[in-house]
């Protein structure tokens, strides 16, 4: 009791529970009286904390105050981290371990960097760890310059300097994004590649491609007109049978359901990159049965990214171009999780030696488009069970043709559902008898 009423600050916790000091002794009501101040500590302390950063005006001194006193971890790209070393370090920047990712597509000087924000501790850096985490098997960092590229080696990541000296790593030996189908289309690329539990298990990979035969399909895209690959601009390469093709797949996957944000549209080029675009605004932006996909990109750009749709175009039909390159392919292939379409002049890609164990492969099914027009998205049958008189389609104008009939089809669906909602009779429409939801009556809710 003496405690008790000793105790100033019994206004402060008149919303805590009673009573405030409690206990069978001495002790244990000095304890209570203790922790009562021991929270109030607390509070002066964390007001010390958000002091300095009242006293700061703009966002920018708020966000140099954040970075260098509060955050515990902090996410920059090395381009940023060289741009603003001098303004770090003067700051008072400390950290002791460094995560980088993506670090086999990073320049070697880039990759030093960040290893350079702080000033050394009587001359010894603070830095304790450095954990790089990356991919050999794809792209390298872009080098604009060709003689810098291949004969200075400047495209060489030091990540993969490490990896060909002989400096022990982590191998990754299981996948998680695709189906173990499509996975097999870059698994020969490394060392021990396998599967998570979930690939095979979650309903998402067993179930089928609704519309579609398989899971995936190399699908070999005739001259249209006489012409192949045209460039209208040196080294500006388009197909225009190949976008024609995959705009009007992509057209026939939306009218079945297929969510627009789960398709990405790739291509090896930006000429056919920006035809690409051009042909979906034309066909696809103003129907609102359509829309645009999620993105249409290059491949080198989409490295990271993943969807779990991809239409691929190669474009080329006389070289085989950059392509040739297997990190490329490993990118194209590894985009996809549920569905990969590749629309390419097959007998030019076949011939080509590092292509061989992907094309190998994709060249096991059918090189003609086989779609099932009766499903809808999402689809019940089982990823192994091959779909029942599928439709086959041998080049850009038949499966043009044939979306266009779809859609005329599609259109008169929605005409006779609309028509027969408009045309119901009053006293036709039922009313809701249970009794959730809004009351039939607007005195049943008293």
């Amino acid at each position: 009791s003496m405690i008790s009423g000793l105790f100033p600050f019994h206004v402060f916790f008149a919303n805590a529970p009673t009573p405030l000091i409690s206990g069978s002794n001495y002790d244990e009501h000095y304890e209570c009286a203790m922790s009562c101040w021991r929270y109030i500590q607390d509070i002066f302390t964390q007001l010390e904390e958000f002091w300095g950063f009242e006293l700061l005006r703009s966002g920018l001194d708020r966000t140099r105050y954040l970075c260098v006193k509060e955050a515990k971890i902090i996410a920059m790209t090395c381009t940023h981290a060289a741009l603003k070393r001098q303004e770090l370090v003067q700051l008072g920047f400390k950290y002791d371990n460094i995560l980088m990712e993506e670090s086999a597509q990073i320049l070697e000087i880039e990759t030093f960097i960040p290893l350079l924000l702080q000033t050394p501790q009587d001359g010894v850096n603070r830095l304790k760890r450095w954990i790089m985490i990356g991919d050999h098997h794809q792209l390298p960092p872009v080098v604009k310059n060709m003689a810098f590229e291949k004969f200075s080696n400047m495209e060489q990541s030091l990540f993969t300097r490490f990896v060909r000296l002989g400096v022990p790593t982590i191998d990754l030996d299981a996948q998680g994004r695709s189906r173990p189908s499509i996975c097999s289309l870059y698994n020969w690329r490394y060392k021990a590649l396998g599967n998570l539990p979930h690939v095979l298990n979650h309903r998402d990979y067993q179930t089928a491609n609704p519309g579609f035969s398989y899971d995936y399909q190399l699908i070999n895209v005739p001259d249209f007109n006489g012409m192949g690959e045209s460039q209208p601009s040196p080294f500006f390469y388009q197909n225009l049978a190949e976008a024609e093709y995959i705009v009007a797949v992509f057209m026939y996957m939306r009218l079945i359901g297929y969510p627009a944000e789960k398709i990405s549209i790739l291509t090896t080029y930006n000429g056919q990159k920006s035809l690409l675009k051009d042909v979906c605004i034309a066909r696809c932006a103003g129907n609102p049965l359509i829309g645009m996909p999620h993105k249409i990109a290059t491949v080198d750009k989409y490295q990271g990214q993943q969807n779990d749709y991809i239409l691929l175009s190669l474009v080329r039909t006389y070289n085989v171009g950059h392509l040739r390159d297997v990190r490329r392919l490993v990118v194209a292939m590894s985009r996809a999780r549920l569905g990969l379409y590749v629309f390419a002049r097959v007998s030019l890609f076949k011939n080509c030696f590092e292509l061989q164990p992907a094309f190998n492969i994709l060249m096991k099914r059918p090189l003609q488009l086989h779609v099932t027009p009766n499903e809808v998205f999402p689809c019940t049958r089982q990823a192994s069970v091959t779909a029942p008189n599928p439709i086959v389609v041998y080049d850009m104008p038949m499966m043009s043709k044939f979306v266009a009939d779809f859609y005329q089809q599609q259109v008169k669906k929605l005409k006779i559902v609309a028509a027969k909602t408009l045309m119901s009779q009053p006293g036709q429409v039922k009313t809701q008898q249970s009794g959730k939801g809004v009351p039939i009556h607007p005195a049943d809710d008293r």
